[in-house]
């Protein structure tokens, strides 16, 4: 496992290390091409614009990611083959009778596994395929917007490079399937499970991100790299239409659905389908999403889970990815009503008023922000809640990603929407905080590293 995926895992906890707004990874989003290669953004959105940069240079110092890159391989021995654990199963050895203690290899294929829900089993990171995808899949969407907004080839080239080396090269490419994702271990069986698709959410960030690189026709983005990645899209998508690990996820009734019509409608669309990618999200505005939402905005589904009030956040951001890619095919679901006449914007104006208790590990609290921009950008703020809300919760809201991603959203004349005088514009080649964000980087690695090791035992046990 790479020190990186923790690093990455951690350290939106740690901004301070970096003197910049700290990474984070947004649950999902997607772009239309359109709004980002029209480059008419306000003027709020520099300091949003120049986190994104920094975040590109942030992630592009991990890179590249491969899925052949643990030391654990899948039941088929393929190290090409996708692997990651099922985070909430721990193991009951108690029966096995044994008088010498089990090597970690022992339990994990004869001890039985059992589901604490919320409780992450922190040997799940000894093979984390998942982070690195997450990662992978940030970087691709961050160093495509830095090129739009830098002008800059070498960002253009990172996220060719990510999305080869994952995909396409013959010596790091992954199997287009996830049949060994958030596999159950145990005497029973090595076989994965249809939770594992959770793990491809980011589809969207990257599908955006796709579409920026071939309608920006970037050098870098070549044809037959375009051909080789609809190829592998094409072959992930009839395993995600076909395999009956897929199917229970196309059936689960919560986020996980939720998230399931949003990666195959992405992917539809990248591999230039747009006919079906209509009908994935016509189909889960009209199943899935009609029992979701109560009157009164609430989540059923999310509401019983261990961590509620992140699982709300959770399933907000799903929706609000499968509306905007709605939007992106032609339609408005924003609009819409669930069975009990509720929208999107119930959902979240009632997630807006739940007490996050974070004693048991519950939130992040910021996992609300960028579905409430997107909604307030989408249904208007004319009173002004939302940003109220935001400019009392986190005044830097405007420096985030996400404000770029969803405007018109006001920046409630916070300073923070104003870059420094010293920090240049992207593009710019004096910017001290674009061009010296790889630079503090380097300089703050072991400071950085020393934070990771002393969260990651807090974060993951």
């Amino acid at each position: 496992m790479k020190l990186s995926t923790l690093f990455l895992a951690a350290v939106a906890f740690v901004p301070s290390v970096f003197g910049q707004l700290g990474y984070k990874d947004y649950d999902n989003d997607f772009l239309d091409p359109a709004y980002v290669l029209g480059k008419n953004f306000n003027s709020s959105t520099a300091a949003a614009q120049q986190s994104i940069v920094q975040w590109a240079d942030f992630l592009a110092a991990q890179g590249p990611w491969a899925v052949t890159n643990k030391t654990v391989a899948a039941p088929t021995g393929n190290p090409h083959d996708y692997l990651s654990w099922a985070p909430y199963y721990w193991p009951n050895c108690t029966g096995l009778g044994n008088t010498t203690e089990l090597t970690p290899q022992q339990v994990w294929v004869q001890c039985t596994y059992y589901d604490r829900d919320g409780m992450f089993n922190p040997d799940r990171l000894l093979v984390n395929n998942t982070g690195d995808f997450q990662a992978m899949s940030d970087a691709v969407f961050y160093n495509t917007l830095a090129w739009v907004l830098t002008g800059q080839s070498n960002y253009s080239a990172n996220a060719a490079n990510y999305i080869d080396t994952w995909f396409i090269n013959p010596a790091t490419a992954q199997t287009p399937n996830l049949q060994y994702s958030q596999l159950h271990r145990g005497p029973t069986g090595q076989i994965g499970d249809h939770t594992g698709l959770l793990d491809f959410k980011q589809m969207a960030k990257l599908t955006s991100a796709v579409l920026v690189l071939r309608q920006a026709k970037s050098p870098d983005w070549t044809d037959t790299l375009d051909t080789q990645m609809n190829n592998w899209t094409t072959n992930y998508l009839e395993w995600m239409t076909t395999s009956p690990i897929a199917k229970g996820e196309w059936e689960s009734p919560n986020n996980h659905g939720s998230y399931f019509y949003g990666q195959m409608a992405s992917l539809q669309i990248l591999v230039g389908n747009t006919t079906a990618a209509t009908n994935t999200i016509k189909q889960y505005f009209s199943k899935q999403w009609m029992a979701q939402i109560t009157s009164t905005g609430e989540q059923p589904f999310e509401s019983i889970r261990t961590h509620p009030y992140h699982y709300r956040c959770y399933n907000l951001a799903a929706m609000v990815v499968n509306a905007k890619i709605a939007t992106y095919l032609g339609m408005n679901y924003w609009n819409a009503t669930t069975t009990q006449g509720a929208t999107i914007q119930t959902a979240l104006d009632f997630t807006m008023g739940v007490t996050l208790n974070a004693t048991d590990g519950d939130g992040p609290i910021w996992e609300l922000y960028p579905s409430m921009v997107a909604v307030g950008a989408t249904y208007g703020d004319p009173e002004g809640k939302y940003a109220s809300f935001l400019a009392q919760a986190n005044s830097n809201y405007p420096e985030e990603p996400y404000f770029f991603f969803n405007q018109n959203f006001t920046d409630s004349g916070l300073a923070a929407a104003t870059p420094t005088a010293s920090s240049g514009s992207p593009g710019s080649t004096t910017g001290a905080r674009q061009n010296g964000a790889i630079a503090g980087l380097t300089t703050n690695w072991l400071v950085a590293t020393m934070a990771v090791s002393l969260l990651c035992g807090t974060l993951i046990v």
